[in-house]
């Protein structure tokens, strides 16, 4: 056995090993209810669940392209690359995604139960299923001057955004399977002031940071996950198979954290090995798609990665104001295994222009968030919260160092800042408004047409 064959299947077992030996320490319970609804006004029955969130508003852009019916958010919140006018319409999804959805409880003997869940994301301002990947295709060929809002993520078009099955006990916790949220991305909806609404915040506007270093991440198919609750500690584990031998397209992830007298705590760790983070194709790789026999219809450019991550986050309640705080590290590295053009994405989506050389000095990211919820009144919660994204230089000879805007490889950062108000008139209906300001500086504001962005939203959401 190869030294890579053998590591692969080291971490393959050590995975596996970790679900077991946690296996032994009492659990939490999963959630049984939708999004912020209570069990006991549920629509519920036989132990099934119907729920769902229907989120729509308007928004003002100071710079943006204009907004798309197929990303889940429709605007980019943030400013990008590719912002030329200043847009008004309706977006949906600002406080919370739009989604449908079952979940479900069945006892089987003593405390065992088998659960499952399955949900759609939708636009409702478009009727479209949710597909960010399409959101890029669309923009194949074109100047930038000439896009729609084009953001990668993890919604492709599928017929669930979330589908899994599995086991739980408040003996020994629970086990499931299939395509799941990561662990990373739900301890971002725990610790984020704003709960990675994508209007109000930056890191629900790129599900870039609570994916782990890619948007199609935060979401992943083919994993088993495992989450257990002893007293006031819990620990998770995730692994992503890919179904065939080696550690290509492979990750894990794990979470440790405890809960006392009004504070919160937890640590990540996180492995996605060929990280991919897709883009639009340009005007002379789309000439290029027939002679290599790919659509611009359905094929994409990618840059690929072997990504490492943690992580640490906190929360402090004191009542009417809770406090938040975290920080990520991302690094990335050009993948140990390569993919081909060809290789097929989430979705269907073919990548017909690969890079797997863009890393040649590891790149870094620190992301750091800080914010306050203040419970002003019984149903009104005003948020206000700034965001901070560096980026070292990793580029190499004559880019070595640099921390200009002459290129994507100089060091440069992101700042955001942000305030919002959210008021619930009962468990299903609420109203919001706020505004999110970002502005990107030196390498991270490269090839951008602009360098700020403002976003005024206001809107309503239905939860059932």
């Amino acid at each position: 056995m190869n030294d890579r064959n053998g590591s692969a299947v080291l971490r393959r077992w050590s995975a596996l090993l970790l679900i077991s030996a946690l296996s032994a320490v009492p659990a939490f319970a999963q959630q049984k209810t939708g999004p912020g609804v209570p069990a006991d006004d549920s629509l519920t029955w036989n132990g099934i669940t119907l729920y769902g969130v229907i989120d729509a508003g308007i928004q003002y852009d100071t710079h943006s392209a204009p907004f798309t019916p197929y990303r889940p958010a429709a605007s980019g919140n943030i400013v990008r690359a590719n912002d030329y006018e200043s847009p008004v319409g309706v977006t949906p999804s600002n406080m919370g995604q739009s989604r449908v959805g079952l979940q479900g409880t069945e006892h089987l003997i003593s405390d065992l139960s088998a659960v499952f869940q399955v949900e759609t994301f939708f636009n409702p301002q478009s009727g479209q299923i949710a597909d960010s990947l399409k959101s890029l295709a669309v923009n194949n060929g074109k100047a930038v001057n000439n896009q729609n809002i084009g953001v990668d993520g993890s919604s492709a078009g599928q017929a669930f955004q979330t589908a899994f099955v599995g086991l739980q006990s408040p003996q020994f916790g629970a086990v499931t399977f299939g395509r799941q949220v990561a662990l990373l991305s739900e301890g971002m909806i725990q610790y984020d002031p704003n709960y990675l609404a994508t209007a109000f915040g930056v890191l629900g506007a790129s599900n870039t940071y609570a994916g782990a270093g890619s948007s199609e991440t935060n979401r992943l198919d083919d994993t088993v996950k495992y989450l257990v609750k002893y007293q006031d500690v819990h620990l998770g584990a995730m692994y992503k198979f890919n179904d065939s031998d080696g550690s290509a397209s492979t990750a894990y992830q794990a979470d440790i954290g405890g809960s006392f007298a009004g504070a919160s705590l937890d640590a990540y760790y996180s492995k996605i090995n060929d990280s991919i983070t897709g883009s639009s194709l340009t005007a002379a790789q789309v000439t290029a798609l027939p002679a290599a026999g790919y659509s611009a219809a359905n094929s994409l450019a990618a840059t690929v990665a072997d990504v490492t991550s943690y992580a640490f986050m906190g929360s402090y309640k004191l009542d009417p104001v809770k406090f938040f705080a975290g920080y990520e590290h991302i690094k990335y590295a050009d993948p140990g295994t390569q993919l081909s053009a060809g290789y097929t994405d989430i979705g269907g989506y073919v990548l017909a222009v690969v890079t797997n050389n863009a890393y040649l000095d590891p790149k870094t990211v620190r992301v750091y968030w800080t914010g306050v919820r203040y419970s002003i009144l019984p149903g009104l919660d005003l948020t206000a919260a700034y965001y901070g994204v560096y980026q070292n230089a990793y580029g190499t000879k004559t880019l070595a160092g640099c921390s200009t805007s002459a290129h994507s490889q100089c060091s440069g950062n992101l700042q955001g800042f942000s305030f919002d108000a959210d008021y619930r008139f009962n468990v299903h209906f609420d109203a919001y408004l706020g505004a999110l300001y970002s502005g990107v500086h030196d390498g991270m504001a490269s090839g951008y047409l602009y360098s700020t962005n403002i976003n005024p939203t206001i809107g309503l959401r239905f939860k059932f």
